[in-house]
């Protein structure tokens, strides 16, 4: 967008601007923002709790407000709940912080929060500029009728308390004991990215991108949706224009546009319409994930996005992904790491992808609520595939028969799929998670809130994750699963009866194991968590209908939740708080790698130079997919494996030199990762 400031031209407005620039550009440069003209208000606040909640009745939002000697500093983005000075608090929170400004003619001012935990208010020069309710989704203020030329006040307050009835998530409104505690750990503060844009009184407000491929002819079918905010007194109708490229060079497509005047304060949406030849259509694929980039231009803004050309179907029990079915593992990631609690600076989401990938969880219901964009730009980028749930954990059917509920409910998924519909890697929705989803409320929430998010977004997949799957219903119309298209189950045990009467009960559905597990301090420890994933794995591998399986989970949290260790953390994690991997880590990457590596014969040659035969298989069960472009690595061979359908194998010889008895062998994905390693004996005699 067209987002550049103009401050007043003096020395002293430069050298003020000189000092914000500085004291947020090492801030900023930890978390990626969307909007490349954005600018970042992170760095230095200044920060005061409110245990009394009287903050905004005694006006400390007010530039005279007294007692400001009294309000410590902190780096936004900034959690306090993991702050040592205001450890597990819980309440209202104050930020504050000035910045300079030039008022310009013409142009309007967006104040964005990528997220805030949970409940915010924003005030500009003593003005209130808006509240917002939800911890996990961006939201935004057109600040412009509050700023002024000079030195300007941003001043906000947010409240953590999610251990109300009416927050989501939030305590349920039974009578048992340590139900107002949610599974995790409320972090509260300005958690993600706070920063400014500067828009035309015209503006785009997002844009959207379907593709639909032809599997048959090789083409596909581009729209284009732009949301055009006239912000001006006037209607307006401003010339737009749309390009996508792939890669260096521009897609020729003829487009049919469709747009109307939109009226002076309101919202209309634009639609551009175009055929991809198939000369420039290359899919979206989980080893090939190829991307293309839109370019939307309206009058002096443009706005632009990355998406991917792909079709994700289910059929026959099968997902589908370009005709191809796939079976995948997967696990759940908690938003959590130590010192910094609900942060995700880029190098935390970058650390837990890798460790993710290179144990071969592709296809993830990644946890209760969005997690950073980051994550999600990562999985285009190198191929993963992602179900984003909104906020119902454990709603109760009273709950979810109240419209106050659905009402957030609703605001909360508009604001998670708007921020993701463009995303090639997110496949599906779920509409929550455990809840009563074989009570009438619960039946009622599941058909409702997917035929309201269908609205929102009909190009992905729908569903929740169930745990009432495990009573072993015997009718189908029995549990809410019937809406979905294909059926999650969070199943902690009797796997093999589980999903044979879920099968029977839905038999051209397929099934997710959304959740599985064991901890790693239950009895057996560690070993125990390991070879757990062995035994389950087997009865997945016996049931080709299974998908997934997503194990919770992938790391250690902290939580207040019933059965939370004394130290404060929940050990489900198949890598330990800080990541350190466990022994079921290293387990769950062997079974879970859609190949295995075997040794067929040793031929010793003269003067140390030998020929080590092996054979690559892919796995023909779970998990299965094509192979192609994977690499062998090791003695200092790179070499090429042929391409593989689930089930066939290959034979590689492997030069080798020297007279070392075994060799380490690495298989690389073709996106640079590695998913396997085998150590096999270079002996004759095994």
């Amino acid at each position: 967008m067209s987002h550049i400031p103009v401050f007043p031209i003096t020395m002293r407005s430069i050298l003020k601007f000189v000092l914000l620039f500085f004291l947020t550009l090492q801030a900023s440069a930890q978390y990626t923002i969307r909007d490349p003209d954005a600018i970042p208000l992170h760095g230095k606040w200044q920060f005061a709790m409110d245990p009394r909640k009287a903050g905004e009745q005694k006006g400390w939002y007010k530039e005279a407000a007294p007692g400001g000697r009294n309000w410590d500093q902190v780096t936004v983005p900034h959690c306090f709940s993991s702050d040592p000075r205001y450890l597990f608090y819980t309440g209202i929170a104050w930020y504050k912080k000035q910045f300079p400004w030039q008022v310009q003619a013409g142009k309007r001012v967006l104040l964005h929060f990528d997220a805030s935990y949970y409940a915010t208010t924003v005030w500009i020069n003593d003005k209130k500029a808006g509240t917002h309710e939800g911890g996990y989704t961006p939201f935004s203020f057109d600040i412009t009728d509050l700023l002024k030329s000079g030195e300007n006040q941003l001043v906000v307050s947010v409240d953590n308390d999610t251990w109300q009835e009416g927050t989501i998530p939030g305590s349920k409104d039974g009578d048992s004991a340590n139900d107002p505690f949610m599974g995790w750990i409320n972090y509260g503060g300005l958690i993600r990215p706070v920063y400014l844009t500067v828009e035309p009184e015209v503006y785009l407000r997002n844009i959207k991108v379907e593709s639909e491929p032809d599997l048959e002819k090789g083409t596909a079918r581009i729209r284009v949706k732009a949301f055009v905010r006239n912000a001006s007194g006037q209607p307006a109708a401003p010339k737009w224009t749309v390009q996508i490229r792939q890669q260096d060079r521009p897609v020729n497509l003829v487009w049919k546009n469709k747009g109307e005047s939109v009226a002076a304060g309101s919202e209309g949406i634009w639609e551009a319409e175009a055929t991809v030849r198939q000369a420039d259509v290359r899919l979206w694929q989980l080893d090939d994930p190829h991307l293309y980039q839109a370019r939307v231009a309206l009058g002096g803004d443009t706005l632009k996005t990355r998406f991917g050309i792909r079709k994700v179907e289910v059929k026959d029990a099968k997902l589908l992904l370009n005709g191809t079915p796939l079976k995948l593992a997967g696990a759940n990631r908690v938003v959590d790491y130590p010192q910094l609690g609900s942060l995700e600076p880029d190098w935390v989401v970058e650390k837990d992808f890798r460790l993710m990938k290179e144990a071969g969880m592709e296809f993830h219901r990644l946890t209760h609520y969005t997690p950073s964009e980051r994550i999600y730009d990562l999985a285009d980028e190198y191929g993963m595939l992602i179900i984003s749930e909104a906020g119902n954990w454990q709603l109760t059917p009273k709950q979810m028969d109240s419209d106050v509920f659905r009402t957030k409910f609703k605001k909360q998924f508009v604001e998670m799929a708007e921020r993701d519909w463009n995303h090639p890697s997110v496949i599906a929705y779920s509409v929550g998670n455990e809840y009563a989803s074989d009570h009438p409320a619960g039946q009622r929430w599941t058909k409702d809130l997917i035929a309201f998010a269908r609205e929102t977004d009909p190009t992905r997949l729908y569903t929740f994750a169930s745990m009432r799957l495990n009573a072993m219903q015997k009718k189908p119309d029995e549990e809410a699963s019937q809406y979905v298209d294909f059926v999650c189950t969070n199943t902690y045990g009797n796997h093999a009866k589980v999903l044979d009467n879920i099968h029977m009960l839905y038999p051209d559905k397929p099934i997710l194991i959304s959740e599985w597990g064991v901890r790693a301090d239950a009895a057996g420890g560690e070993s125990a968590q390991a070879r757990h994933i062995e035994d389950v794995v087997k009865e997945i591998r016996k049931r080709p209908y299974v998908i997934g399986a997503s194990w919770w989970s992938y790391n250690d949290y902290q939580s207040r939740h019933v059965g939370t260790n004394p130290n404060g953390f929940r050990p489900w994690g198949l890598v330990g708080p800080d990541r350190e991997p466990r022994p079921a880590y290293v387990t769950y990457r062997k079974e879970m790698a859609p190949l295995t590596l075997e040794k067929v014969r040793w031929a010793p040659g003269g003067q140390g130079r030998h020929i080590l035969t092996v054979r690559v298989t892919a796995r023909p069960d779970f998990p299965a997919y094509p192979l192609k472009k994977y690499r062998l690595k090791g003695a200092g061979s790179d070499l090429l494996i042929p391409d593989l359908q689930p089930g066939q194998s290959a034979e590689i010889a492997v030069p080798v030199t020297g007279f070392d008895k075994a060799l380490t062998l690495e298989v690389w994905k073709p996106s640079g990762v590695p998913i396997l390693k085998e150590t096999l004996s270079l002996t004759e005699k095994d």
